[in-house]
């Protein structure tokens, strides 16, 4: 099946439709039940590498939507001021993090992930950390088609994916705007616009949609036709929305995510030769 056509091009153009009703319900009669902040760090087992997260959470009926923020991006207490409220005040008054997550919940409540006709179900295992970052982090990899030698961008850097990617037999051009230098010793470029010149396929993080990367990125992986693979936790149902207009294909693993739990969990992955997993009403104009 040939991939779908192109709907949008930028997470903008996507907004506009949600707001507009045309993915589903009206966003203003659908309420953010709860709207948290969260803070998270993480030093795996054998690693110098601390890793310190921030998030903003919303959930809205069935789901969660999530995007990652910068130490002090956000006041935890908007946090407080936005539960309760619309989804569409959230998506047109709140800061740029808070319409991100509340984004990703309106896509994920209206197609749920585990929903999707054509998704792929991995199951991690339950252990400790590292051995539940190499199974996500495989199953990422595992997402990449390339050839043996391939530069393979990644923006956004995890150890473990890092090391994936080499598994795979591709050579890894880390970029990240916190860390410097890899588990390994490798030097880690703070421009993506350097590591996307030389690539070949590009993987990058939900983070690239809370930073606000996401869009320059997708445009030059349509422009010089590069495979790009997201790997979401943060934004997994707005990264969706892309899969045949720039994404090739994506590793989504909503809230809450698997640095929360030792048990099995499930990530879902798609690739864009499979159906659609947007759809627009047909008499509301717009993507189709």
């Amino acid at each position: 099946m040939n991939a779908p056509p192109a709907r949008w091009s930028d997470v903008s153009g996507l907004l506009a439709d949600v707001l507009a009703g045309r993915l589903g319900p009206d966003p203003a009669t659908t309420v953010a039940t709860s709207v948290f902040w969260l803070h998270h760090g993480t030093r795996l087992a054998g690693s110098s590498t601390t890793y310190r997260n921030q998030y903003v959470l919303v959930r809205s009926g069935r789901a969660f939507g999530a995007c990652a923020v910068e130490a002090a991006e956000i006041d935890p207490a908007t946090c407080a001021d936005a539960t309760g409220q619309p989804l569409a005040t959230l998506l047109t008054d709140g800061p740029p993090a808070l319409r991100l997550a509340a984004l990703d919940a309106y896509l994920a409540e209206v197609r749920p992930h585990r929903d999707c006709p054509g998704v792929e179900r991995v199951t991690l295992p339950a252990g400790p950390p590292e051995v539940r970052a190499r199974a996500r982090d495989a199953a990422v990899a595992g997402l990449l088609d390339v050839p043996p030698g391939a530069k393979v961008a990644l923006i956004g850097v995890v150890n473990p994916l890092v090391a994936a990617i080499r598994e795979q037999g591709g050579v890894c051009l880390p970029c990240d705007f916190n860390l410097r230098a890899t588990q390994w010793g490798d030097p880690v470029s703070d421009s993506a616009a350097e590591v996307l010149a030389a690539a070949d396929a590009v993987v990058a993080t939900g983070m690239t949609l809370g930073n606000g990367s996401f869009d320059g990125i997708l445009r030059h992986c349509r422009e010089a036709a590069l495979p790009l693979v997201v790997y979401a936790q943060t934004g997994s149902a707005v990264a969706r929305a892309f899969l045949g207009s720039g994404v090739t294909a994506l590793s989504a693993e909503p809230f809450p995510f698997s640095q929360f739990s030792a048990d099995p969990t499930v990530l879902y992955r798609y690739r864009a030769d499979r159906p659609p997993y947007v759809t627009v009403r047909p008499d509301a104009g717009g993507p189709s």
